[in-house]
């Protein structure tokens, strides 16, 4: 009689600890006596690479050795294992599941791809589609936030997934085998065992996988209610502020912009930031609603808060982020901890650091340019966990006190005065609706270098446009329908099609 033999492939993402749970299972095999083999392919091809681990584990053969392949083969696999939802969609794609043989366990939380985040919109998959394509393909799946249920547990992922495996009862193994596997290991273990149980739980009482949320929201976070008590004594009278002046569907919108210029400067920029949007608010036509005032808070406070060298160099440089690290790498009260990072800075930025006469004397001369320019426009390494890169950033971050006088800054208030006074324009005709896809265009524009450069040039199409829709019935939906083609590419084609469609006339500058 054939032995019985069982396949396992493991999807998992670099730090997800796949190779550990690679390691479990071949020891829960291999403790009932099974014959086990694990091998496994790195990949480079997104983040920090996507691993395929794949296990045969044969039942006892006595007096026979087996021989074992060392790939997954498709239609070949029994189990499938994913430590993220769009490997699970990947491993679909691959023929690794199957409709009368694969179980799938698989978390649903995402990690997003550089291809999805390099989009100039939203360019995250859609999830449910892809637990969708996963239900179809598989002949049973199991499938919750496993990053979640780990994290709560203070433990990692590949605990969560290996007790979802023993929850389903695919492999003839007891949870209590489960269990000694991870007691062996001798670290971590109650947190391990915490989690591995709570994962067998979930796989036992939870029949199908959850709903997912639409792709449209995937990137997004819902902001949170505006708190009761201020988070300094100085912040209180701005909070105050919301409460009275603005209409309360914007409170938890005008709640984590005010943070969030506050956090990027003082809090005498914070009430300048509601002084800002308090001007287009008071002319909010639906306060029910709040749409315009909404749109207000949201884009202002994005505009306001703009990425800057300084920005960068003081999130580098904080300790939570430090403390976030070496608790990604679990490292001890004792180990040291190496970061190193690369910045490329151009001679742009470097001007933008400068006093606005500064910056505008060095313009005038070329000669002084060119030779800067070589010299500036470097790749730099910097340690920030040694005292000489640590205190190179600490010292960029501490220019925060004199942006408000540098050339960047300037740029970026005189670009926002202008984007207001178009919105404000649409307002004294009578058209909210345009005023708010106005303050919303702001969307286009993120990132640095070219990126910034082609979102800036969208941005300045779609504010030429504005003009030629005042009056026009629907010209809030016609230019929102111009914000969506600009964000479909970055080469700027589809909001040529779209401005060509509706017969816009006046010469627009190119991306």
């Amino acid at each position: 009689m054939k032995p019985r033999l069982i396949t396992v492939a493991i999807m998992a993402l670099g730090g997800q600890g796949g190779g550990v749970l690679q390691d479990w299972i071949v020891q829960l095999a291999e403790n009932a006596g099974w014959t086990a083999q694990a091998t496994s392919v790195a990949g480079v091809a997104q983040r920090t690479g996507a691993t395929i681990y794949y296990v045969e584990m044969v039942e006892p053969t006595p007096g026979q050795v087996p021989v074992l392949a060392q790939m997954a083969v498709p239609g070949e696999v029994d189990i499938l294992i994913a430590a993220e939802l769009m490997e699970a969609g990947r491993a679909v794609a691959r023929g690794l599941v199957t409709p009368n043989r694969t179980t799938v366990v698989t978390s649903t939380h995402r990690t997003f791809a550089v291809q999805e985040k390099v989009q100039p919109g939203d360019g995250a998959a859609d999830s449910a589609a892809v637990l969708d394509l996963v239900r179809k393909a598989a002949r049973r799946v199991v499938a919750d936030d496993m990053q979640r249920l780990a994290v709560a547990h203070r433990s990692v992922i590949s605990a969560s997934l290996f007790g979802a495996l023993a929850g389903c009862d695919v492999l003839p193994f007891h949870q209590q085998d489960f269990e000694k596997v991870v007691e062996a290991g001798g670290k971590g273990v109650q947190a391990s065992l915490a989690a591995l149980r709570a994962g067998a739980e979930l796989a036992r009482t939870r029949p199908t996988p959850p709903a997912l949320a639409a792709r449209a929201e995937a990137m997004k976070t819902a902001p949170r209610a505006l708190p009761e008590k201020a988070a300094s004594p100085a912040l209180a009278p701005l909070l105050a502020r919301i409460r009275t002046e603005f209409a309360p569907p914007a409170w938890p919108w005008l709640g984590e912009g005010l943070a969030r210029v506050v956090d990027w400067q003082d809090v005498a920029y914070g009430s300048e930031y509601l002084d800002t949007v308090a001007r287009l608010a008071r002319r909010e036509p639906a306060p029910k609603t709040a749409e315009l005032s909404i749109a207000a808070a949201h884009w202002i406070a994005v505009a306001m808060s703009y990425d800057d060298v300084i920005r960068v160099a003081n999130l580098k440089t904080r300790a939570e982020r430090f403390k976030r690290i070496r608790g990604e790498v679990d490292a001890g009260a004792g180990d040291i901890v190496g970061m190193e990072e690369y910045f490329h800075p151009r001679l742009e930025e470097a001007m933008g650091l400068l006093p606005a006469r500064w910056a505008d004397w060095l313009d005038r001369s070329p000669r002084l340019k060119a030779w800067l320019g070589p010299r500036l426009n470097q790749g730099r390494r910097i340690q920030t966990h040694t005292i000489k890169g640590h205190l190179q950033l600490h010292f960029m971050a501490g220019l925060a006190r004199w942006r408000r006088g540098n050339r960047r800054h300037a740029e970026e208030a005189a670009h926002l005065k202008a984007w207001l006074a178009v919105a404000e324009q649409a307002l004294d005709r009578g058209d909210a609706a345009l005023a708010t896809e106005v303050l919303r265009c702001r969307q286009l524009i993120k990132g640095y270098s070219d990126t910034h450069a082609r979102g800036a040039g969208k941005f300045a199409r779609l504010m030429l446009a504005v003009p030629q829709l005042g009056g026009q019935a629907g010209a809030g939906a016609t230019l929102a329908s111009l914000r969506a083609a600009a964000l479909l590419d970055p080469s700027g084609k589809a909001l040529g099609e779209r401005e060509a469609a509706l017969g816009l006339k006046t010469p627009l500058p190119k991306p």
